[in-house]
């Protein structure tokens, strides 16, 4: 068990309980029956299981935001310890991981928000104007031809949430539908925002060395 899971438990349950590593008998579960049974019995042993499930994909959501290794890691527990605060307002209408997607996704925008005064655009784009606009962006092409050191270094430079758009789209592989749930914004301002972090990520990396 790592120093942060450690940390992590002892701040959801008792701290006079001692919590030792047992055999996973919930692995045959589905996320959304082991969440109702969290939600029903408010065990944190429980929840361990659903942490093991999803840390991983939390944290690196989480590090598309943070600045450093540590900031990552910090935002990742915090977004678990709201989760097991909020888990109850899961309804099952999609998927849990996809609700987590979103769930983690917005924590960390507000946790940008909050902490470095960013503000996201949310401006609605005309329909008529969103054709036109769309025609003249990045091709994906251009992204798969970049070098993964340039790459890396650029997607550092760019601001935090066109960086997580990024990853989700092109490294977890999220369709536009997916990410309208994930950001609950619509689908043209999904694709407008998709379209800016290109542009900024292919700007940032043409003045790289």
């Amino acid at each position: 068990m790592t120093f942060f899971k450690k940390l992590f438990l002892i701040l959801i349950s008792n701290p006079d309980k001692e919590y030792l590593e047992t055999e996973d008998h919930y692995a045959h579960l589905s996320d959304e029956e082991l969440v109702k049974r969290i939600v029903a019995s408010n065990d944190p042993l429980l929840f361990e299981r659903l942490y093991d499930r999803y840390a991983k994909m939390v944290y690196n959501k989480c590090y598309g935001f943070a600045n450093s290794d540590d900031e990552a890691e910090d935002l990742t527990q915090d977004v678990f310890l709201q989760l097991f605060i909020k888990l109850k307002m899961f309804k099952g209408k999609s998927k849990f991981s996809t609700w987590l997607y979103s769930f983690t996704y917005n924590f960390c925008v507000n946790y940008v928000n909050r902490n470095k005064q960013r503000k996201i655009r949310d401006q609605s784009i005309p329909v008529e104007d969103t054709e036109y606009k769309l025609s003249e962006e990045v091709p994906d092409e251009s992204l798969y031809e970049m070098k993964a050191d340039k790459l890396k270094k650029a997607l550092e430079l760019i601001a935090p949430e066109d960086k997580s758009i990024m990853l989700l789209k092109y490294q977890d592989g999220a369709s536009i539908k997916d990410l309208v749930g994930i950001m609950e914004i619509g689908e043209s301002a999904v694709k407008m925002r998709l379209k800016r972090a290109k542009e900024k990520l292919l700007e940032i990396y043409n003045t790289l060395q």
